[in-house]
């Protein structure tokens, strides 16, 4: 008996038969909304339509922006992860990773105009790139799921990343390499040299992988300290007038006066630690951030007596208060700052805390019973 070897018959699907059968549905990849106000039309592909982004910035980027770098709405302040077109990009167009933290996306397109790129956005919980290669959210592990769930790989035809140099701690080349095919290139620190990056061959200066820490740098951080140092305060305003009353033998009303100056008193404190401190950073002496903010401290200690009198003990108390509190507040600036290291900070913290601990335990009692 003969055996029909005759192909098996094609389905007008264009599927063979034993292919309608046994084959697994198409995959499915993970697509950012469309609906996000920053996206402007769609780049068809060949896993479907990838939100479009352009390198403009409109006024509600703005000001988000300045929102956020006062301290509001920091925490929802973010992209959907995935991948992204940056204006009209090929096949053959290199691939940009960053974190879906919008001030970090919004600063990264903004300067590649006239650029056709592919932006690969990792979700970070809406953490900068820096921070979050420190906590590890861009890491190796995420970018390779990130690929995998983004399809780039259908997309691009060349396995090519370019990741920024503040990713090196949490992003291993040669895990990625391993686990998706693609090769990490690493990028300049700064994305406004990114254009002479790619410009160079994907090689990068020697400047382009030092980064100060310039005044205006220093500067927009501010803001948010201060934001933050006002907002301790509203909170602990109730505690400080209580603690007048209680100790104060004069009329309540002195006591809530009393209270409130006290807390006045140590919020200045803390501006001259958090808010001044930073923008003098580079002319401090010392080298520990808790060491350096003992110059404003000393200065508006000195305000402090001239008004209170060098021989009232509650002067010298608020003196101790604001002093502590401004020394954490810039101590607490070094996650923000070049100059320090995490093992550095660590010990400054284990050396400093206790410290400022007590001499703001000491300057409360001095505060309250010295006057």
């Amino acid at each position: 008996m003969e055996i029909d070897l005759a192909p098996v018959p094609e389905y007008q699907t264009g599927f063979t038969a034993m292919d309608d059968l046994t084959a697994p549905p198409p995959q499915q990849y993970e697509i950012p909304s469309h609906e996000q106000a920053f996206v402007h039309g769609a780049c068809e592909s060949v896993i479907g339509r990838i939100p479009r982004v352009n390198s403009h910035l409109r006024a509600k980027d703005y000001w988000g922006a300045i929102k956020v770098r006062c301290g509001f709405g920091r925490s929802d302040y973010k992209v959907e992860p995935g991948l992204y077109a940056l204006n009209n990009p090929a096949p053959d167009s290199e691939v940009l990773i960053s974190a879906n933290y919008k001030l970090s996306f919004d600063s990264l397109r903004s300067k590649l105009k006239g650029r056709d790129l592919w932006i690969l956005v990792l979700d970070t919980a809406g953490v900068n790139v820096w921070c979050a290669a420190g906590k590890q959210t861009m890491g190796s592990d995420n970018l390779v799921e990130t690929i995998k769930s983004s399809g780039l790989a259908k997309v691009v035809n060349h396995r090519r990343l370019i990741a920024p140099q503040l990713a090196g701690p949490g992003i291993s080349a040669f895990k990625v390499k391993k686990a998706s095919g693609f090769e990490v290139l690493w990028g300049p620190i700064l994305a406004g040299d990114l254009p002479a990056y790619l410009e160079n061959g994907r090689k990068a200066t020697p400047e382009m992988r030092e980064r100060g820490f310039p005044l205006l740098d220093r500067a927009v951080l501010v803001p948010n300290e201060i934001k933050a140092m006002i907002k301790l305060a509203v909170s602990c305003l109730p505690v400080f007038q209580i603690m007048g009353v209680v100790t104060t033998a004069g009329p309540w009303v002195q006591g809530l006066e009393r209270g409130t100056l006290g807390l006045l008193w140590t919020l200045g404190g803390g501006m001259a630690g958090g808010a001044l401190g930073p923008l003098l950073l580079p002319w401090l002496p010392g080298r520990a951030f808790a060491l350096k903010a003992l110059g404003p401290a000393v200065v508006f200690g000195l305000f402090i007596l001239a008004v209170h009198g060098f021989a009232d003990p509650s002067g010298w108390g608020l003196v101790l208060l604001s002093g502590a509190y401004g020394s954490f507040m810039l101590m607490n600036f070094t996650g923000s700052s070049t100059y320090t290291s995490l093992s550095g900070v660590k010990r400054e913290m284990r050396l400093a805390v206790p410290l400022q601990a007590g001499s703001a335990a000491l300057g409360a009692l001095l505060w309250l019973f010295g006057g």
